[in-house]
């Protein structure tokens, strides 16, 4: 079982922030919320205020993290939980430390961009809480 917290971080504007994963990474190119994998003796809020800071460059109070859902995938011989967050406050300025790219977009227009098969059935989460 592989444990993965991702955020979709939310601007004043409804707005919420993807990634694209770098060449040479597995579904390279492809749009994702950030995060990462939960590692041994971390909470998911915790393993995601980290991931944030180390592929963001900001910083986040765990205790602001919204649990929103989660998606349940096979990834070959493991097992993918993927457990999404909404994040309204962070300190700092979103930096693309670790992708491509970032992008800001409302939760409709998430359905333009190539994202991971464990991503899509987040839009339309998005779309009803947002």
């Amino acid at each position: 079982m592989l444990f993965v917290s991702a955020a979709a971080l939310v601007d004043r504007e409804g707005r919420v922030l993807v990634q694209q994963r770098p060449p040479g990474k597995p579904m390279e190119t492809l749009w994702e919320f950030p995060g990462g994998k939960v590692e041994p003796g971390e909470t998911p809020d915790v393993a995601l205020a980290r991931e944030l800071a180390e592929e963001l460059g900001i910083g986040v109070d765990p205790s602001k993290l919204v649990p929103a859902t989660f998606a349940s995938e096979a990834l070959g011989e493991r097992h993918l939980l993927l457990l999404l967050y909404t994040l309204r406050e962070w300190a700092g300025v979103p930096e693309a430390r670790h992708a491509s790219a970032l992008r800001w977009v409302v939760p409709g227009d998430l359905r333009r961009l190539e994202m991971p098969p464990a991503d899509l059935p987040f839009i339309a989460i998005l779309e009803a809480l947002l």
